[in-house]
C-alpha cells in the first residue's frame, strides 16, 4: 500500500472511532480534513474500504432507510486496536509530512494514554527542532536571508512563521508533562530551524 493510502485508511478509522458514519458521510469528513491538500476521489475512497472491510477492521451494514446503496460504516473492535497502533506508532514521513502529520494530530486524542500522545508530539517536535532548509550550500542549510530569490525567500519564511507557531504549540503542550524534550536532553536543535 502507498504512504497516502495508509493516511487514507488512518483518517477512516479514526472518523469512525467517533461514530458509525454512512459513507458519503465519511467521504465529506475525509474531504474536509485533507481535501485543501490531497482531494479524495471515490476512486481512492472505495478501494480502501474494502481493503479495511476485507482485513475486519470496519464494518459495512446496509441501511432500511437509506434504500439501494446506503450503508452505514462501523468501526470494529480489532479496527480500533489497529487506528491506536497506527496513533501510536506513526512512521517518519507521518511525523515529517505536513498533511500526513495533520491526520495523526487530528486524531491523537483518541489514544487513552497521554504519555503515548506526547511521546508522538516529541518526535515531530525532534523533527521541527532538527536544522534543515529547502535549499543547501553544499551540506549547510540555508537561512531565507541568504537566498536570493524572491519567491524560494517568501517560501522559507513562511514555512520558518509556521514551523515557530508549531514548536510554539508543542513545547507548551508538553511543558505541562514534565518530560524532557529531545531538544532539551540533547541541545541540538536550532530554535530559528526551517523546512
Amino acid at each position: 500500500m502507498c504512504h497516502a493510502g495508509r493516511v487514507l485508511e488512518l483518517a477512516i478509522l479514526g472518523f469512525l472511532a467517533e461514530a458509525p458514519l454512512p459513507g458519503h458521510e465519511l467521504r465529506r469528513r475525509i474531504s474536509r480534513l485533507t481535501g485543501y491538500s490531497r482531494p479524495v476521489s471515490d476512486g481512492t475512497l472505495y478501494p480502501a474500504l474494502n481493503r479495511l472491510t476485507k482485513a475486519g477492521l470496519i464494518e459495512r451494514a446496509q441501511t432500511p432507510e437509506g434504500g439501494s446503496g446506503r450503508y452505514v460504516l462501523t468501526l470494529t473492535d480489532a479496527g480500533r486496536q489497529d487506528m491506536l497502533r497506527r496513533l501510536r506508532e506513526p512512521a517518519e514521513h507521518e511525523i515529517t509530512d505536513f498533511a500526513r502529520w495533520f491526520t495523526i494530530l487530528a486524531f491523537l486524542s483518541l489514544l487513552p494514554d497521554v504519555a503515548e500522545q506526547h511521546a508522538v508530539l516529541r518526535r515531530r517536535l525532534a523533527f521541527l527542532e532538527a536544522p534543515a532548509s529547502y535549499f543547501y550550500d553544499g551540506d549547510t542549510p540555508l537561512r531565507a536571508e541568504q537566498v536570493a530569490d524572491p519567491y524560494r525567500r517568501g517560501m522559507m519564511l513562511t514555512a520558518r512563521a509556521t514551523s515557530r507557531a508549531e514548536r510554539a504549540w508543542l513545547h507548551e503542550t508538553l511543558d505541562d508533562d514534565g518530560t524532557p524534550t529531545p531538544a532539551e536532553q540533547h541541545s541540538t536543535g536550532s530554535p530559528d530551524s526551517e523546512e
